[in-house]
């Protein structure tokens, strides 16, 4: 069995020991012994395709195709996963290009470029503070002062690297000249319930949607419970509540593509018999473009300014990170539309991406293009993550139609 069918089933053998940290879920962090097992079995897998394998500094898996010229189009995904995710996030794209590669080489074809297959070792950020981590490595957007993030061990990412057999001192020398690139490809399920929804196997990505994060700490005034007086209360918590639905009624009378969440929050002092003087949480807003994203926080930092006000509930905002937008190149976007519809029979179906992928870290340096695979319930990040074989080996040979449409072209 090749193509579709064998990526998911590579996919759900990496899915146990040794490749993951867990017996009973799957858990593959970055420089961890079951991301080098998977390094192993990746190596094997692509030497089999008809690669050339190779680890670069920053623990990414490369395996080379040749062409006739001397660029290359990569095509990728990262293999580490969250504690107790599912199978297909991430693998699934790194072994369709395995597939891709392995037909072409069984039909001896060569393309006027080289094709790279990267299995990017950290995407989720898992393990230490920061994502995308080899993908933005191999496009030149990290410092050395990444090498001094820890994680929750207090194991340093330079430790790490030592411990794993790198180095500290040559890990951004993963990084790629723009120029020897022609192109990016990434296929990944949905994540989401559009293309289900729709009765549709595959969508072709037009964003990776803007993000804005924000930590919002609200002051109240604690006290015992029996004893304060309703009308007197300044309670933190109360007001926070308030500010979580009229974030979510921000967001819903923006655009479809606006999103806006509260994922974590801390109450203080957290205790059943006082009412809470402080709470802290977070605000994520994300949007296809900076436009609404931006129109959407500035309202919801009004909309808190003025509950606190109401409330006398201080509330102080601080904003965390700030990640622009990624649009997926128009003629890349144009030829993988063409080749979904020809597998498929029907019209491409537009996608923004809310979430984030190595893809964003690529559109700064070279034309991408992304590939989005129905997943059942829209659900990942989840053991229950499930994709339908057929839907894959339709994307697998969307792909290659893709980039043998991309080599006649290419100048």
């Amino acid at each position: 069995m090749v193509g579709g069918i064998r990526a998911v089933e590579r996919c759900d053998a990496l899915k146990r020991p040794p490749y993951s940290q867990g017996a009973d879920m799957l858990f593959r962090p970055y420089l961890s012994a079951a991301h080098d097992a998977t390094i192993a079995q990746l190596t094997a897998w692509m030497s089999e395709a008809g690669m050339t394998v190779r680890l670069d500094s920053a623990g990414n898996v490369v395996g080379r195709y040749e062409g006739a010229g001397d660029k290359s189009l990569i095509i990728a995904s990262h293999i580490d996963s969250v504690r107790d995710g599912g199978a297909y996030d991430g693998p699934l794209g790194v072994m369709l290009g395995i597939e891709v590669v392995a037909a072409l080489n069984a039909q001896n074809i060569r393309l006027p470029f080289a094709i790279e297959i990267y299995a990017f070792g950290d995407e989720e950020g898992s393990r230490f503070p920061a994502s995308m981590l080899c993908s933005r490595a191999v496009c030149g957007q990290i410092d050395a002062s990444v090498l001094d993030v820890a994680d929750r061990d207090d194991v340093t990412l330079s430790a790490a690297l030592e411990s794993f057999g790198l180095s500290r001192d040559t890990f951004l020398t993963a990084r790629r000249d723009p120029s020897e690139l022609i192109g990016y490809l990434e296929a990944h399920i949905e994540q989401g319930p559009v293309l289900e929804a729709e009765g549709l196997a595959l969508g072709v990505v037009t964003s990776i949607a803007c993000q804005k994060r924000f930590e919002v700490t609200v002051t109240g005034v604690a006290g015992h419970a029996g004893t304060n007086s309703m009308t007197l209360r300044k309670d933190a918590l109360a007001a926070a509540a308030e500010m979580i639905l009229a974030i979510e009624a921000v967001a819903q009378a923006g655009p479809e593509d606006l999103v806006a969440t509260v994922g974590r929050m801390a109450v203080g002092p957290n205790a059943p018999n006082v009412v809470p003087g402080e709470v802290v949480f977070t605000i994520d807003v994300r949007a296809g473009t900076e436009a609404p994203r931006d129109q959407a926080a500035d309202a919801i930092l009004q909309r808190i300014q003025q509950i606190a006000a109401k409330r006398e509930t201080p509330a102080s905002t601080r904003l965390i990170h700030d990640l622009p937008a990624a649009p997926c190149d128009p003629s890349m976007m144009d030829k993988l539309s063409r080749a979904v519809t020809s597998m498929t029979g029907k019209a491409a179906r537009p996608i923004v991406s809310g979430a984030g992928h190595d893809a964003m870290a690529f559109a700064g340096i070279t034309p991408t293009a992304m590939l989005f695979i129905r997943c059942k319930d829209g659900i990942s990040h989840n053991p229950r993550e499930a994709v339908d074989p057929v839907d894959v080996d339709l994307a697998f040979r969307a792909m290659l139609a893709f980039v043998q449409d991309l080599g006649t072209t290419d100048e």
